[in-house]
């Protein structure tokens, strides 16, 4: 396994002007790339903040439900703490599936046509 870092890149990248900016901003192709993020985003935000309150208004308010005992000593407090944790790492996991096949290729074009001058 190679530690070195790869030589520089010899080709320059044009760099786009603010006008340029605003203009791709106001694109179907942005406004497009904007859309599928917060499609995705902003659903699942709202879903995980509500299963996480649920969990804190459960903690607090439903003592009984909480200590029921599941399997030996691990009641539903324990098992639903740790689904917090595993409904973390599948979210991650599913926004870099979903940004890998929507988003990248759409911010990559965009991002190639202003640097290209296309």
């Amino acid at each position: 396994m190679a530690t070195e870092t790869p030589p520089p890149s010899n080709t320059q990248t044009r760099l786009p002007s603010g006008e340029e900016f605003a203009e791709v901003q106001q694109s179907p192709e942005f406004a497009e790339l904007r859309h599928s993020y917060r499609s995705f985003a902003f659903p699942l935000t709202f879903a995980f903040i509500a299963w996480y309150l649920l969990y804190v208004l459960l903690s607090s308010y439903a003592d009984g439900f909480m200590g029921t005992k599941v399997v030996g000593n691990i009641n539903v407090a324990l098992v639903l703490g740790l689904a917090q944790f595993l409904t973390t790492f599948l979210i991650a996991w599913w926004y870099a599936r979903h940004a890998a096949a929507k988003l990248d290729p759409k911010a990559e074009a965009i991002k190639s046509r202003m640097e290209g001058g296309a």
